[in-house]
């Protein structure tokens, strides 16, 4: 059946429980931005944010792109394999039905989306964090409807969340001097306002069922190659690291406080700051040999914003921190990973499981030699 786009930093949940004539199965429902995005912008026909030309999945699945704003695998990906999950589907692929969503979950996230819904305005099309919660609301109807009330609010109820979400509302919106929150708000206030969004979202999200919740920090934003190329001196800019910062910790101390209020839930947050920003300090000591450029480029013309078939790829993808001018490369987002798991203690939640077939298990070199 064709599901339809009314009411949707990644948020992935993850589910696993038994119901009357199902297979007790632990699944995902992603919700985020394109750090996750595994499709869903390659169905907003008008969207300005997407991944659907060449190298984009050139090391995932037969090398086409498939929507992932990177050469392999998200973050969410490698997590979600790692602990034994079926890889959750686009909300909007057309394949999508009650049973597809009982079977792998659904993948929410969108480029360009972010915890604010004027985030990322000039990208035309893209879900927000708001939109996505909708679009998970009416899934849960779907998923009533199929299986009953009973049985559906315990499958919610049970459910792990994961969020990772955040730097489109700087990078896409507050930073830009384009939108009136540029001007509306000072660093400190921008980031309240943040605040008081998610702790909304996250309600509602708790009102539906979530009870088990892990939101992702962000990461050193100023040090993507977009942010350098941007600055004066071809560095890091400092200003919206700091900003990343702040949002992490005021992110800890919300989920710190909804954890204690609200009923029977486990809200906690997983802080990446330290090792991406150790990765792009030191890459050598993690394997790198470039954490300040991407490695699918126009070469000299920068920022190149996309990568497209007329880029130049560098030589050995597994050596690039970055893909493109905002995303990891599947060797960064591996190391990310398996950083998370290790920090946050993920076990395998059900070994019975196995895991989605991995992409190409290292990434090939430059195919145009």
């Amino acid at each position: 059946m064709k599901l339809s786009s009314r009411p949707l930093i990644i948020i992935s949940i993850l589910l696993g429980i038994a119901t009357d004539g199902y297979h007790c199965k632990v699944v995902q429902f992603i919700f985020g931005d394109s750090l996750s995005d595994v499709g869903n912008n390659r169905y907003l026909t008008r969207s300005l944010a997407n991944a659907n030309l060449p190298w984009y999945g050139i090391d995932f699945g037969n090398g086409m792109p498939n929507g992932r704003f990177t050469n392999g695998r998200t973050v969410a990906d490698i997590i979600g394999d790692k602990m034994g999950l079926p890889r959750p589907p686009a909300f909007l692929d057309p394949s999508l039905s009650e049973d597809v969503i009982l079977e792998n979950g659904v993948n929410y996230a969108s480029g360009g989306g972010g915890i604010l819904n004027e985030t990322g305005g000039y990208f035309i099309q893209r879900f927000s964090l708001y939109k996505q919660i909708d679009l998970f609301r009416g899934t849960q109807d779907l998923i009533k409807s199929k299986i009953g009330n009973e049985a559906a609010e315990k499958f919610f109820q049970e459910a792990r969340y994961v969020v990772a979400l955040g730097s489109n509302d700087f990078i896409n919106n507050y930073l830009t001097g384009v939108y009136s929150d540029s001007w509306k708000y000072n660093d400190a206030t921008f980031i309240d306002y943040l605040m008081e969004t998610l702790e909304d979202q996250l309600k509602m999200l708790h009102g539906m069922g979530a009870r088990q919740l892990m939101v992702f920090g962000l990461g050193p934003m100023g040090c993507i190659p977009l942010q350098r190329v941007l600055s004066t001196s071809g560095g890091c800019q400092e200003k919206t690291n700091k900003l990343a910062v702040s949002f992490n910790a005021a992110a800890s101390k919300l989920l710190d406080k909804m954890s204690s209020a609200l009923a029977n839930a486990s809200y906690t947050f997983g802080d990446n700051y330290d090792v991406v920003n150790d990765v792009i300090t030191n890459p050598s000591k993690f394997g790198f040999e470039n954490s300040d450029s991407p490695c699918c480029s126009f070469g000299r013309i920068r920022p190149a914003l996309t990568c497209v078939p007329a880029s130049t790829l560098c030589n050995d993808r597994s050596k690039y921190v970055f893909w493109d001018e905002y995303h990891p490369s599947d060797a960064a987002n591996e190391l990310v990973a398996n950083e998370l798991i290790k920090k946050l203690g993920f076990l395998q939640v059900d070994p019975t499981n196995s895991p989605s077939p991995a992409p190409a298990s290292e990434p090939s070199p430059d195919p145009e030699g």
